[in-house]
Formats: structure tokens, sequence, C-alpha cells
């Protein structure tokens, strides 16, 4: 039967969630495959696995259970290998990779930080900066809102400079938090948000990453901010020069 994946960690680790359950309806019961100083925490994988919040839920709650009293490697949603030996021969093969990335990542977590915007509060930032812009505004005030074209060179302007401001406040979400966090890695552009960044933060310092959130919060009130954290560390596993399961 194909195997699942959820994380690597040290064959040490006090508390691997041997005997648990994981994914499935009903749930698969969660094992531990050894290799050397490395461990597999995997289970059996449904025929029908697909992202299903209760499946992604139980993904994420055998990640935290593990990573609860050590390091591991979290392996994102999905992680498939044939079966058991598969998953045995790849720690052997890849076991100075992933020893090294046990010991990087020991004691951190993951913060991610996307940022948008509140049209409201940034048409009104941005018309207050910009005086061509205000000056074009009062220009169709005073024309009873102005022609057809006017309205629409208005609408271009000002679509032009939200854009310049988001993509600076991209850059400044990133500068403000980057100094309390050990690493950095940008998550993939999609719509409703401006910037979507992980941050790899120390347990300890994770009160002053979050002090840094709320400050970024208080000095730009035209940024809305989403955290999810702390995470395992699922941007910066790296898992080498090949996928750790197939």
């Amino acid at each position: 039967m194909t195997t699942y994946v959820y994380g690597i960690a040290s064959s040490s680790h006090p508390s691997l969630p041997d005997g648990m359950e994981g994914i499935g309806k009903p749930a698969c019961a969660v094992r531990i495959l050894k290799q050397g100083e490395l461990a597999a925490i995997v289970s059996d994988a449904p025929e029908d696995l697909k992202p299903k919040r209760r499946d992604l839920l139980a993904h994420q709650n055998v990640l935290s259970e593990a990573g609860a009293a050590g390091s591991v490697l979290p392996m994102r949603f999905g992680s498939l290998a044939p079966d058991d030996e598969t998953v045995v021969s790849v720690l052997g093969e890849r076991a100075d990779h992933y020893t090294e990335r046990l010991r990087t990542l020991d004691g951190k977590v993951e913060y991610n930080v996307k940022a948008s915007h509140n049209e409201q509060a940034v048409l009104h930032q941005v018309l207050a900066e910009n005086p061509e812009l205000r000056a074009m505004v009062e220009a169709n005030q005073r024309q009873g809102g102005g022609s057809h074209e006017q309205k629409l060179q208005l609408g271009e302007a000002v679509t032009s400079a939200v854009r310049a401001r988001e993509a600076s406040d991209a850059v400044e979400v990133r500068r403000a938090l980057e100094p309390t966090a050990e690493s950095v890695a940008d998550g993939p552009e999609g719509t409703g948000w401006l910037a979507n960044v992980s941050f790899l933060v120390s347990r300890k310092s994770a009160e002053g990453f979050v002090a840094a959130v709320e400050e970024l919060r208080t000095t730009q009130p035209h940024l809305e901010l989403k955290v999810h954290g702390p995470l395992p560390p699922y941007s910066f596993v790296d898992p080498g020069p090949a996928e750790p399961a197939t």
C-alpha cells in the first residue's frame, strides 16, 4: 500500500507519535520507520486522498504533536511514497542532508504573513501623497464629475498609483519583519494580497516577531495583515536534490 509521509525526525526524538491517528476516514494509524539516526513519521495513504479539511487538520496535528518536543522536517500535504521500503531507502540515501536540516531548523517555527490593502485607506493615502491626482479629482468635480475620457484617465492614474504603492508596501512588510527572523522565503503570488512571505523564527524570539507585526499594523494602518503561525517550517525544509517521496 502507498505510504503517506508526514515528516522526518531524529530516531532519538523523545515523542514520535507512534500509534496516533492521521489522515483518512477511518483514520490511518501513524507509525514510525527508522533508518540509522533518522525516522520517518508515516501512515498508509487512502486511495481517494484529497486536500479535505479533515485530512489537512490531521496532517497538521501529527506534525504539531511530533514537533512539540523536538525538531521535525515537515512534508507538505500529499507527500507519498510507493511503500515503506522506499521511505527507508530515501532516509539512508539522504541521511547527511536531512541531519543537517534537522540541526538547522531545531527550535524554529514558521510564521506566514499575507498583506493586503484596506482599499479606502490606501486610496485616501495615495491621493494625499499625489498632488497631480488630487488636481485631476478636483478638476473633474468642478465639471460635475468630468467627461467619460477624464474619468478613464483618472481611473488609470489611480490604478497605477495604487499598484506602485502595493510594490513599495510589499518591500516594507519584509523590511519591517525580517530583522526578527532567521530566514525569509517568498510564497507564491496570488490575487487578494500584495505580499505573501514566510519567516523562520526561533521559538525564543516568537514574541518579538509578533510584536513587530503589531507595530507594523500600528504604523501602517492601511495594511491588512493575516498571520498564520507558529507552523512547522514547511517553507524552509529544502528536500534536497529530489523529492523525498514520490
